[in-house]
């Protein structure tokens, strides 16, 4: 090879992240995926109809093995989520910085955030209990006792803007509590949420615990409101206007749906439970004393 031969950089096509494997979309559909400043960076599957059922039926599937495993074993996946990002952190600072056209110490300050986050959820795991159940007094020679219990699979559209900070901030609280997600990542900057499904495929999260499909949320997100074996929806990443049609589509199977400013958070900010507690049912038990 000549020394003035310029080499041509191997174009990347990603693929989905549906049942712990990567397959293409159904549709055969891509996507350019541009920096701030347009230039390219890869191909990015554009999930179809088809890949949400796919994605439901795995996540469904996902659901009983995850949701009673241990809090503690919980904790354990969710920490090794952060390891093996940690050990990433350089591309995933590059792939944040390309998308959201911000400066190197701005991306290593959102990557370390979304790790911390991964962190902060794996704490939560074995602490959920304890602070959202109770012990009832009750009149009579009974136990009360009142348990939060995942509620099934979330549909998760993910931020727009904060490609990385933000999906840890949505994700990481579904799967603390023992719910499995389908996720829509941001339509026009999914390259960090790509490589994090390449970290959850490579950490200890069982396969169809999350699911990834990359595409928009505009299309994606009505066939995910209105099917049947979704428990719970969240919007964060649905235009303020289209909101009201996901929860009405929503109702019609009884989801939760979480309810979300018209604006995006400031997700660098100090997290609550608020995401914690709406993917929790509470179950109440009685037991005769002395048995």
């Amino acid at each position: 090879m000549s020394d003035n031969t310029t080499r041509v950089a191997v174009a990347k096509t990603y693929k989905l992240y549906i049942g712990g494997t990567f397959p293409r979309s159904e549709s055969g559909r891509s996507y350019p995926v541009n920096d701030t400043r347009g230039r390219f960076l890869a191909n990015a599957a554009h999930a179809s109809r088809k890949d949400v059922r796919d994605a439901v039926v795995a996540a469904r599937k996902a659901f009983g093995g995850w949701s009673s495993a241990t809090a503690y074993n919980r904790g354990q996946v969710l920490y090794r989520v952060a390891e093996v990002m940690e050990g990433r952190r350089e591309q995933f600072v590059a792939e944040v910085r390309a998308s959201e056209g911000v400066q190197a110490r701005r991306a290593e300050t959102l990557v370390d955030a979304a790790i911390d986050r991964w962190v902060h959820y794996a704490g939560w795991t074995d602490k959920i209990a304890s602070v959202l159940g109770a012990s009832n007094p009750v009149s009579g020679p009974y136990f009360s006792f009142t348990v939060p219990e995942p509620t099934g699979v979330v549909a998760v559209l993910a931020p727009q803007r904060s490609s990385l900070l933000g999906l840890a901030c949505v994700l990481a609280p579904v799967l603390a509590g023992g719910c499995t997600a389908v996720v829509v990542s941001s339509g026009e900057r999914p390259l960090p949420a790509i490589t994090l499904s390449e970290v959850l495929a490579t950490s200890d999260v069982p396969g169809g615990v999350v699911n990834m499909l990359t595409g928009h949320a505009a299309e994606l997100g009505p066939w995910l409101a209105a099917h049947a074996d979704v428990n719970a929806l969240d919007p964060t990443g649905a235009e303020p206007e289209q909101r009201a049609e996901l929860a009405h589509a929503a109702a019609d199977t009884v989801k939760r749906v979480l309810r979300v400013p018209d604006t995006e958070p400031d997700w660098t900010a100090a997290s609550d439970i608020t995401r914690l507690r709406t993917y929790l049912e509470h179950k109440t038990v009685w037991h005769p004393m002395g048995v």
